[in-house]
């Protein structure tokens, strides 16, 4: 037997909730990131050279979960914004190495002022011990979906 239609309250499925949560977050976060000059899809390729690593931009991709074509723009943009620049890769001529320019150290701290910013405000109200249980159980939630 099908539930019934008055049994549906997607306002009580927590996945749905954190669903709702997650693209208010981003949306937040790319308009304080906006006035820094940086995005939120640019987050990983930051954080993944910000101690100066050269990576390759399959590395890349494979680090932000995205294809290769998504990566490709993505970086193009951040060329030409002057956030990266790409090495030829000694070992593989065919391949370049992506590194972060100075125009991105510049911005990164800006950037995490504004995702702390932002993730302080969410969490307005909680106890330490709260968050840290809220992040517990996130990161499994995660696991559960990542594992598919």
């Amino acid at each position: 037997m099908m539930n019934d239609e008055a049994d549906w309250r997607p306002q009580e499925m927590p996945a749905l909730v954190i669903g709702r949560i997650a693209r208010l977050l981003a949306r937040l976060d790319d308009e304080g990131l906006k006035d820094v000059g940086i995005s939120v899809a640019q987050l990983p390729v930051l954080v993944a050279l910000k101690n100066g690593e050269m990576l390759t931009q399959k590395e890349l991709a494979a680090i932000a979960g995205v294809e290769q074509p998504s990566m490709a723009q993505l970086l193009a943009r951040m060329e030409r914004d002057s956030l990266i620049r790409r090495t030829r890769d000694p070992s593989d001529k065919r391949s370049s190495l992506i590194s972060l320019e100075a125009e991105a150290y510049r911005r990164l701290e800006p950037g995490r002022d504004v995702l702390r910013g932002n993730n302080k405000e969410a969490l307005a109200g909680l106890t330490p011990d709260e968050v840290r249980t809220l992040t517990d159980m996130l990161h499994r939630i995660h696991a559960n979906l990542a594992g598919r």
